[in-house]
């Protein structure tokens, strides 16, 4: 097997015996003799192994460990000795070392500890890959196992450790600002500050001050110099939310800050430089602001390097089930009430929601159910009236555009005209409307049977994407799946 080791030993004759010994297990070594050359070479490149001796003249082996396990926790380290005692091994061990040999030690000694750190290092990697492809359920702050989410935490692990700036884009609620936090805790800049300004929560006159600061006498009430989220973010991550509500004016200012890392305070002279992340969002369509003129091409082109979508919890299958039991677990508890779960009745009527406001709606929604009932189960008269009266409309009320829609589609082929009526149909027919009066010429069937038609046209069109379809047409892709093997059921009953 091959394999790259790094040597640590003072002693040349005896770092020559054990190069040897490597080398003949297959091994590239590397041999050096102090601890500062060591660290030299792993700032450089990274070994798959490290055998590292705990008394070298310049600093103790345990302190390079140390930094090793903190800098590169992925490098196994083969702690070695002349020295031993029981609690050198076990600190050494503690601090993250695979083994432990005292020296003189024989091939056949190093052979076996080599073989068993190796075998390791492929386990530890074969478990990681296999993590990595399994669907996360809960990810930095975000709930949710939908595949729209998995891109989404697939894309915050890919750009984390990059400069690069990244934009967000997403309905309000949906969570931007749990997704800039998580680009930052997941890169290298974790541990410098992350700082958020809502560009359409601060008045424009003040945004500037607030990104850049001001000096003392810059304009009425400033009576001291002040720092900007620039200076408070130096080393880390200035997020700015909804950046489409900033002023034209400043987005030119905002844009030589982002090429050159240099800006100056309101109302100051001297120019000042510091090293930020940026990372942008907004509940808008970036590229329209820019085409209507409300945003400069120049600085979208800056700031959308890597962009990230967030769906809306609609598109986002089981998630808002999966959302709300976690809410109801914590308002719970932090309420002092015995909610356990929801009803069946609740769940159909949470899961069939389109829920507006998104996950910020969904979180309102389980508060105000946990602070004003008691129980154990949620049932479905707790909900507020809006979400009952959408999922359970007045099917005795006929909307007219349902009876023109039909009259329309009975008079023209339904396949060639449904692909362009179905984006407009949720303008006009609630979630679970799928029935459609048919024209009084004609016979009337079944219910199911009008659903089926509606439903599987929309499938066709989106050329089998379900979820794509359920989307169109306003429902949730599991009751798509539900009716289709009700359809089924009634197909094999009728042969029957």
């Amino acid at each position: 097997m091959e394999f790259t080791a790094l040597l640590v030993e003072d002693s040349a004759s005896i770092g020559a015996i054990y190069s040897a010994y490597l080398r003949n297990e297959g091994a590239s070594v590397t041999h050096v003799q102090s601890g500062r050359e060591a660290l030299a070479e792993l700032t450089r490149w990274q070994p798959d192994l490290l055998i590292l001796d705990i008394q070298l003249p310049d600093m103790s082996g345990m302190d390079i460990l140390m930094t090793v396990q903190q800098r590169h926790p992925d490098i196994s380290i083969i702690m070695i000795t002349a020295h031993a005692s029981i609690d050198l091994a076990v600190d050494a061990m503690r601090a993250g070392a695979f083994d432990f040999l005292v020296k003189p030690f024989d091939a056949k000694r190093l052979s076996i500890t080599l073989r068993n750190a190796l075998k390791q290092r492929q386990l530890l990697s074969l478990v990681a890959n296999y993590e990595s492809s399994l669907p996360k359920h809960n990810y930095q702050g975000f709930i949710g196992e939908s595949l729209a989410m998995q891109a989404v935490y697939k894309t915050i692990d890919c750009v984390a450790s990059s400069k690069a700036s990244v934009f967000i884009v997403g309905e309000s609620g949906t969570g931007k600002e749990v997704c800039a936090q998580a680009v930052h805790d997941c890169g290298i800049r974790k541990s410098k500050p992350f700082v958020a300004l809502n560009c359409a929560a601060i008045p424009k006159e003040l945004m500037e001050s607030e990104i850049f600061g001001h000096v003392k006498g810059a304009f009425t009430g400033a009576t001291s110099n002040r720092d900007g989220a620039a200076i408070r973010a130096h080393g880390g991550t200035l997020f700015l939310d909804e950046i489409c509500e900033m002023d034209l004016d400043l987005q030119s200012k905002l844009l030589r800050f982002i090429q050159t890392g240099v800006f100056q305070r309101v109302g100051g002279a001297k120019e000042e430089c510091v090293d930020v992340r940026f990372i942008s969002a907004t509940n808008r369509h970036p590229w329209h602001e820019v085409t209507a003129g409300r945003f400069r091409e120049d600085l979208f082109y800056r700031l959308h390097v890597i962009p990230i979508e967030l769906p809306p919890l609609r598109m986002r299958n089981n998630d808002c089930l999966l959302i709300a039991k976690q809410l109801l677990i914590d308002y719970s508890i932090e309420e002092g009430k015995a909610f356990t779960g929801f009803d069946h009745r609740t769940i159909e009527m949470l899961t069939h929601y389109s829920w507006p406001g998104n996950v910020r709606m969904l979180q309102n929604v389980i508060r105000q159910i946990v602070v004003l009932n008691k129980g154990k189960l949620v049932t479905s008269n707790m909900l507020p009236i809006d979400i009952q009266q959408t999922i359970e409309p007045d099917e005795n009320k006929i909307n007219p555009t349902v009876l023109a829609f039909d009259n329309y589609i009975s008079t023209h082929n339904s396949s060639e005209v449904l692909p362009t009526l179905l984006p407009h149909l949720t303008d006009y027919i609630p979630p679970r409307a799928a029935v459609v009066v048919n024209s009084v010429d004609d016979d009337i069937v079944p219910l199911w049977q009008s659903e089926k038609r509606i439903i599987e046209t929309a499938i066709t069109h989106c050329h089998g994407n379900i979820p794509k379809a359920a989307a169109l047409l306003d429902i949730s892709a599991s009751t798509i799946y539900r009716k289709r093997q009700s359809w089924a059921q009634v197909t094999v009953s009728n042969v029957n």
